[in-house]
């Protein structure tokens, strides 16, 4: 019998749901920006030595927070140098979000936006077909590789359209964090309709190893307060089981049994610790930055 549960990202409108309910409740984009203020400079401070235009991809750019502090750290560096920021994101939403975000925002009169409402792959297809192959001076995929099929396949792609002083940044979940532990025990028991990969920085390390490419690894710590998850019927606990799980609707689709696991699993010491009354899940991310 088929089973009932969905991939999340078979609900867009779900998804987003749960997603912001994901950042309210982490520390996600807090220590984003904090390795976004203190250590990207370094990262970019050679990336556009000597040029008079910096071109910038932006794989996945939901609705913009983040890429709007990656350009203000470039303009830092580069004064008055012309930017070009490209964004591929599949979500109308998001990209109207990110339109809303770069409208009230100052400082940005060097940099020229390019929206491609497509995913990744659709990006590489439309480039193979008009057959263009513009090189970037700064490519970053952001909590975007769970959702590409042949991950070795998508970091090759966008790694061959580096300039020579180019990076590719990639931040995924560490292979420290609640999620490795999580996935790794439940990924044969949720539906794998393709809608979601289940990776960590190990998985990203090994692929990169295999392919002789060179990298530094940032790591992040980060938590999520995931106390509402073991309150029943509590609505903000089901949306945040509905994004650790990627699975659409988890509490109600999903086998009893099933669930009783994951619930008892998100309260074990490789997932969680216990503070202050509260149940803090290990939300930890790693950098990655590749060269040329």
């Amino acid at each position: 019998m088929a089973s009932p549960m969905k991939g999340l990202a078979s609900n867009p409108d779900r998804y987003v749901q749960s997603f912001r309910i994901f950042l309210a409740n982490s520390t996600e984009h807090q220590c984003m920006r904090e390795f976004m203020e203190r250590q990207l400079p370094g990262v970019i401070a050679s990336i556009g030595n000597g040029k008079s235009t910096i071109n910038i991809l932006s794989v996945g750019g939901g609705a913009g927070e983040i890429d709007l502090l990656i350009l203000s750290k470039v303009q830092a560096r580069y004064p008055g140098v012309t930017i070009n920021n490209d964004v591929i994101e599949p979500s109308a939403d998001q990209i109207s979000k990110y339109k809303e975000r770069v409208a009230g925002t100052s400082n940005l009169e060097n940099v020229k936006f390019t929206w491609h409402k497509e995913t990744a792959y659709e990006y590489e297809s439309r480039m193979n077909a008009e057959k263009k192959s513009k090189k970037w001076d700064f490519i970053h995929m952001i909590q975007m590789l769970y959702y590409v099929k042949d991950i070795p396949a998508m970091i090759r792609y966008f790694h061959s359209l580096l300039e020579t002083q180019a990076k590719l940044l990639i931040i995924v979940v560490s292979e420290t964090s609640g999620w490795e532990s999580l996935w790794r025990k439940f990924a044969s028991f949720l539906p794998s309709e393709g809608v979601c990969t289940y990776i960590s920085s190990a998985d990203i390390k090994r692929i990169l190893d295999a392919a002789g490419l060179k990298y530094q690894v940032h790591e992040l710590p980060s938590h999520m307060d995931i106390t509402s998850c073991f309150i029943e019927e509590n609505k903000d606990g089901e949306l945040l089981l509905d994004f650790l799980t990627e699975i659409c609707d988890f509490s109600k689709t999903a086998p009893p049994e099933l669930k009783q696991q994951v619930i008892e699993q998100l309260r074990k010491p490789e997932c969680s610790e216990q503070r202050d009354g509260k149940v803090l899940f290990s939300n930890n991310l790693s950098v990655i930055v590749i060269e040329p």
